[in-house]
C-alpha cells in the first residue's frame, strides 16, 4: 500500500533519516514527511511508514527504528542504521524507480549498500569513529550534513524543518551521483570487456573515451596491459593501469625522461610529433592526434619491457611469452 506519511523523529537530524529520507521520498513523492515524536505520529499504522524513531523493526508493519533493545544487525553481526533497513527493504525498488536495468539492480544493490551504506550505518552506531581520518574526520558525508542543523541559539521553530529540507537537497544530489556512478560502472565494463578483445595480446587497449577501466580489465584478467589510450575533448590520453585498488603504484609508469615536459620539449624527448604533455607523475600523458598518443603508448611499453622485464614478470603481471607481445 502507497504510504500517506513518512514519520521521522523531530529534533536533531542525522545523516541515517537523511539518507533514509532521500530514498522514500523517491519512491513515494505523493507522501507527506512527517518530524515528530509523538505517540500519534509514531504509531504503526496502514498510511505511513517510520524510521529512527518508534522502539521496534518490523518489515510487515513498515517501522524500521534501530535504537531499541535487540536491535536489527546484519548476517555478519554488523549494525544496522535506519539507512541500512530502509535500503535492505526499500533500495532494489528505488533503484528500479531510478532507471537501472533490472539485470543490474542486485550488483549495484549491494556495491552501495558495502560502499555507502553500511558506513553510515556503523558511524552512526558508534562503531565507526570517523576520527580515525584525522583531521578529515569533519568532511565526512555524515559529518557535513549536521552542519547544516541550526545553532544552538536558534530562535526560530522553524529552523530545525528548515535546515533538515537543506540537509536532504544535498544528501539526495549524493546519493543519486554515487548510483548514477555504479551504473555507468556496469555500461563501461561492457564496453572495456570487447575493448579487451579486440586488443587481444597487445599491451595498449584502446577505448572510444574516458572511462572506468580498471575493473573490467581485473575480472576479464588481462594482466598483459600496461596502458589505455581514449580520446578526450580536444586531444587523446594515455594513462597507465593501477596495480590494485588502494594504492598509486602502476604496472608500468611513462619515461623518466618526459616527466613534467610538454609541447616542443616534450616533443624533443619522445621522437613523436603532437606529444603535448606528461604529468610528472608519469601516470598519465596526451598528444594532439590519436596517432601522436598511440604512438607514446607503444614506446612506453617498450621501455616499460626493456627496463623492468624481471619486476614485470615477478608481480605476475605477464608471462616472458606475453611480454614480448607489442
Amino acid at each position: 500500500m502507497i504510504p500517506d506519511f513518512l514519520v521521522t523523529h523531530s529534533g536533531g537530524f542525522h545523516a541515517d533519516e537523511l539518507l533514509s529520507s532521500v530514498i522514500l521520498t523517491r519512491l513515494f513523492p505523493q507522501a507527506r514527511l512527517i518530524r515528530s515524536r509523538e505517540t500519534e505520529w509514531v504509531t504503526p499504522g496502514i498510511d505511513r511508514i517510520i524510521y529512527d524513531v518508534g522502539g521496534a523493526y518490523d518489515a510487515a508493519t513498515r517501522i524500521f527504528d534501530h535504537h531499541q533493545r535487540g536491535a536489527p544487525l546484519r548476517e555478519d553481526g554488523q549494525p544496522y542504521s535506519s539507512f541500512g533497513l530502509i535500503w535492505k527493504h526499500y533500495g532494489r525498488d528505488y533503484l528500479a524507480a531510478s532507471g537501472l536495468p533490472a539485470a543490474h539492480v542486485e550488483a549495484v544493490h549491494a556495491s552501495f549498500d558495502a560502499s555507502f551504506v553500511l558506513p553510515v550505518d556503523l558511524v552512526d552506531n558508534g562503531v565507526l569513529d570517523p576520527s580515525i581520518a584525522g583531521s578529515l574526520a569533519g568532511l565526512t558525508l555524515p559529518a557535513l550534513l549536521e552542519t547544516l542543523k541550526p545553532v544552538f541559539d536558534e530562535a526560530d521553530p522553524r529552523a530545525e524543518d528548515r535546515g533538515f529540507q537543506n540537509a536532504l537537497a544535498i544528501a539526495r544530489s549524493f546519493v543519486e551521483a554515487k548510483i548514477a556512478q555504479s551504473a555507468a560502472k556496469f555500461r563501461a565494463e561492457a564496453v572495456v570487456r570487447q575493448a579487451i578483445e579486440d586488443a587481444g595480446q597487445r599491451r595498449i587497449l584502446e577505448l572510444p573515451m574516458g572511462m572506468p577501466f580498471r575493473p573490467a580489465i581485473v575480472k576479464a584478467g588481462a594482466d598483459h596491459l600496461l596502458f589505455v589510450v581514449h580520446p578526450r575533448a580536444k586531444d587523446w590520453c594515455v594513462t597507465g593501469i593501477r596495480r590494485a585498488d588502494d594504492g598509486f603504484e602502476l604496472r608500468a609508469d611513462l619515461p623518466a625522461p618526459w616527466a613534467g615536459l610538454t609541447n616542443g620539449d616534450l616533443e624533443a624527448a619522445c621522437g613523436i610529433d603532437g606529444a603535448s604533455f606528461c604529468h610528472n607523475g608519469r601516470f598519465i600523458a596526451a598528444a594532439k592526434t590519436r596517432e601522436a598518443a598511440l604512438a607514446m603508448a607503444e614506446l612506453a611499453v617498450r621501455e616499460a619491457v626493456s627496463t623492468g622485464l624481471k619486476s614485470v614478470v615477478d608481480s605476475g603481471l605477464a608471462s616472458p611469452a606475453n611480454i614480448a607481445a607489442g
